[in-house]
């Protein structure tokens, strides 16, 4: 009788730990209800060095980022995609993508990027055992789960808010080095008026 006791004692004890588990941090809201990583560094580099850094970290992120548009000399815009991985014992397979937009804007001395429109799409086996996107159209991440898959909505949420700091401590390590800054080529253009 004391076994038992003490081994439901020893139980409850175990569930209030798991119950005392800190809260993983998600990425804050801004005012239109979205999740984003917003960040302002201060930096000692001219305008135009910023600038020709900037396109350079997105061009050069083929596999992250795709280079979107410039809007002015100042900002640029560039789609993202991550892949979320579930676990499950030692095998590992993705269970869907986050689909981002990453934004940058440049002044002397300074610049700001940030990561919002997260939207995340499933993945389902397709015949041949390869895993590909079940839909074309994502679910916004800040969205609220069902209680079925209010854990492994969680789980995603995590998961992309860790992504989100290693790509801005990446992106923050490329515009920080001292590289030399080769101007992207001018695209030539040929006008002749005889052909």
């Amino acid at each position: 009788m004391k076994f038992i006791s003490s081994f439901i004692f020893l139980l409850s004890l175990i569930n209030l730990a798991k119950a005392q588990k800190p809260a993983e941090p998600v990425l804050p809201v801004d005012e239109r209800g979205k999740f984003i990583y917003y960040e302002v560094v201060d930096a000692k580099i001219p305008k135009d060095s910023l600038k020709i850094r900037a396109i350079n970290y997105l061009k050069k992120q083929n596999k992250e980022l795709k280079y979107k548009t410039a809007q002015g000399d100042t900002a640029f815009t560039a789609n993202g995609k991550m892949i979320i991985n579930k676990t499950l014992l030692v095998m590992s397979h993705p269970s869907g993508e986050v689909l981002f937009d990453f934004q940058i804007e440049v002044r002397d001395g300074k610049y700001r990027f940030w990561l919002t429109d997260f939207n995340f799409i499933p993945y389902q086996r397709d015949r041949y055992g390869n895993f590909v996107a079940s839909t074309s159209v994502g679910t916004p991440l800040e969205n609220e789960p069902g209680k079925l898959n209010a854990t492994q909505w969680k789980e995603y949420q995590v998961q992309t808010t860790k992504y989100a700091k290693e790509l801005a401590a990446k992106f923050k390590v490329y515009m920080a080095s001292k590289a030399p800054i080769v101007a992207p080529p001018k695209e030539k253009t040929v006008v002749k008026k005889e052909w």
